[in-house]
């Protein structure tokens, strides 16, 4: 059987792991499928529907907001680019910290330790200051949120990479693949990758969520998703000006992004039991 067969049968077999998966796929279909099927455009303003509350006439679910656009459609609209930003961030991490981790790990002595003190010099500098100043110096785009969240985020990959490396590069496997003279490259990418990939994947769904909540929190600050664009913590941020006189703008988006967190963080930690269990060989 192989890897991938045995992975999936495991995935399968936790409630965790498929609850908190279907209702992410699920939020993501209703993501991409609701705005299709709406007869509103995100950008579309009436103005004499302002502020109107949610109801099933004129199909505005969610309401309006204080400039008279569905705020389903909106909604939606955010949270595509949430999770878009999320991933593509969390993507940039892994490539960058998997690579990272394992040539630390695999080469050790010198090469390690001046690679895991340049990790720790990286640790020291603020890094939400260092995000937040290339989003004021620099034209703000999804380009760039992708560039400064995933900068931030793989170097907590890189170590939890090179860890598992330290130790599975002593194991037999590995060892007797070096005695027979094989590549260190061959070794890294054929031998030591593969029994890294349920620790991986399981960081990975709790990185998104990190991710997730330092785009929100750029957002609400203005520095993230820029108008006519939209995200959840944009619209988070919109509906606080209006929590009084308009709940329904900070609770339908807000609740929203707090299911998306904790689905990811369900399942994240039940990866990490589903692969805890067993290495893969």
């Amino acid at each position: 059987m192989s890897v991938v067969t045995r992975l999936w049968a495991r995935l399968r077999s936790s409630r965790a792991v498929v609850v908190s998966g279907g209702v992410l796929a699920a939020i993501v279909l209703v993501a991409i499928v609701g705005p299709l099927i709406s007869p509103h455009d995100y950008l579309q303003t009436d103005f004499n529907r302002i502020l109107s509350a949610p109801a099933m006439a004129n199909m505005q679910v969610f309401g309006t907001d204080d400039l008279g656009r569905d705020l389903f459609v909106r909604t939606m609209r955010g949270a595509q680019i949430t999770i878009l930003v999320a991933v593509v961030a969390s993507v940039v991490s892994l490539l960058i910290g998997v690579l990272y981790g394992m040539v630390a790990g695999y080469v050790g002595g010198r090469v390690d330790a001046v690679m895991m003190r340049f990790v720790d010099t990286l640790y020291a500098l603020p890094f939400i200051f260092f995000v937040i100043l290339l989003m004021v110096v620099f034209e703000r785009s999804l380009l760039l949120i992708f560039i400064a969240i995933g900068a931030v985020n793989w170097l907590d990959m890189a170590r939890i990479v090179r860890g598992q490396t330290l130790s599975l590069r002593e194991q037999e496997f590995v060892q007797a693949a070096r005695l027979t003279g094989v590549s260190p490259a061959r070794i890294i990418f054929r031998h030591i990758a593969p029994n890294l990939l349920g620790v991986v994947i399981a960081y990975v769904t709790l990185t998104i969520p990190q991710a997730i909540l330092l785009e929100s929190f750029l957002s609400f600050l203005g520095l993230g998703v820029q108008e006519p664009q939209t995200s959840l913590g944009a619209l988070v941020d919109a509906g606080v000006n209006q929590m009084e006189g308009a709940s329904w703008m900070l609770l339908i988006p807000a609740a929203l992004l707090a299911l998306i967190l904790m689905c990811f963080n369900f399942l994240g930690d039940a990866l990490r039991d589903v692969f805890d269990s067993r290495r893969f060989r």
